[in-house]
């Protein structure tokens, strides 16, 4: 069975709009092309739970109602997903989440540039020269954007990061 997008993810999945987590964005994403039981598989295992707050935010919804679990909310009233958990902590999510901002930040204002650090993103093999390029991305978002701007992506950076690799980066 193939899960079906409403109005509020499409809304959410719009450029500028970031309220859920990567995961949770690429859940949405996935939604209308992949079953139901491809989606709970995902992340380990964590797919499942994602998929159910999905759906109880009112991002997802089953095709037919009447195959919807039953639940004691009104259709029109939704939950928010709860934000207290902790992200996920990972090199990989790090690394889109650089291609993410090199798109965001460059790739209008500065095309070349942005090519620049798409290749330094493909090529680097490892961490250290992951987050070489990641610092050296900020240095050009300090520049176009502000040092505020750039603190604030560092930040966000810091919480993707897995633990031991966090303070490479704010060193």
């Amino acid at each position: 069975m193939l899960l079906h997008k409403t109005d509020k993810a499409r809304q959410e999945l719009q450029p500028g709009v970031r309220t859920l987590s990567l995961r949770e964005r690429s859940l949405l994403l996935l939604a209308d092309a992949k079953p139901l039981q491809e989606l709970q598989a995902m992340y380990h295992g964590e797919g499942s739970r994602i998929v159910d707050e999905l759906m109880r935010a009112g991002y997802l919804r089953h095709p037919n109602p009447a195959a919807a679990p039953s639940e004691d909310l009104p259709p029109s009233q939704t939950l928010p997903l709860p934000r207290t958990r902790m992200p996920l902590r990972s090199l990989a999510g790090t690394r889109m989440y650089l291609f993410d901002i090199c798109e965001r930040m460059f790739a209008r204002r500065n095309p070349d540039l942005a090519q620049q650090f798409r290749a330094a993103l493909r090529d680097a093999k490892d961490r250290w020269s992951m987050l070489d390029v990641g610092e050296a991305m900020l240095e050009e978002v300090g520049y176009l954007a502000g040092a505020e701007r750039a603190t604030a992506i560092r930040e966000h950076l810091s919480q993707l990061l897995p633990q031991a690799h966090e303070e490479a980066l704010a060193a």
